[in-house]
């Protein structure tokens, strides 16, 4: 979608039209959800926070800058319940040990299953900063303002996350070979 069309459709859901809110759902709704997917790796959540994702859009739409894309801001409110859910879900194993009852959906088909095995092994705050910058191409500093995060920040999460996906990717040395 062209930058100024969707301007205008932002503006027009902001002025109540259902159309132009539906157009932006249409237009994001496989990001947000693939977004709180790659974070949460729970499809019945993963749906859920998408879709709470876009009523807290809607319910602050009079907030939102129209001069500033509406995806990144969108994907900066679902990564965050993303993350919000994943802490929580985290305590509560801990405290009952139980595991979720939903089963995820298969990985999206442009990403292979051993990234996401491999995306699973990482904390919370590590997964979600290099699905935003390795899959869905923010910037460091895009990302800093999304989460609310120093840049810093970001990029020491960014460099241990990577760290762990290249130490999980990569096959430990057998005895006697080097």
């Amino acid at each position: 979608m062209e930058v100024e069309e969707e301007r205008q459709l932002v503006r027009e859901a902001q002025a109540g039209s259902g159309a132009a809110m539906a157009r932006l759902y249409s237009d994001h709704w496989r990001s947000a959800y693939r977004a709180a997917y790659l974070v949460v790796h729970d499809a019945a959540a993963a749906e859920d926070i998408a879709q709470d994702g876009f009523l807290a859009a809607v319910g602050a739409l009079d907030r939102f800058d129209r001069r500033r894309p509406f995806g990144p801001w969108l994907h900066r409110i679902v990564v965050n319940r993303a993350l919000d859910w994943a802490r929580r879900e985290a305590l509560r194993r801990r405290v009952d040990g139980a595991d979720s009852v939903f089963e995820p959906l298969p990985p999206p088909e442009e990403i292979g299953g051993e990234m996401i095995a491999a995306l699973k092994e990482l904390p919370a705050e590590q997964r979600a900063v290099v699905v935003l910058r390795h899959l869905l191409e923010y910037t460091p500093g895009e990302i800093a303002e999304m989460l609310e995060l120093p840049r810093g920040t970001v990029n020491s999460r960014l460099r241990r996350g990577l760290d762990r996906l290249r130490a999980v990717a990569e096959p430990e040395p057998v005895e006697g070979q080097r």
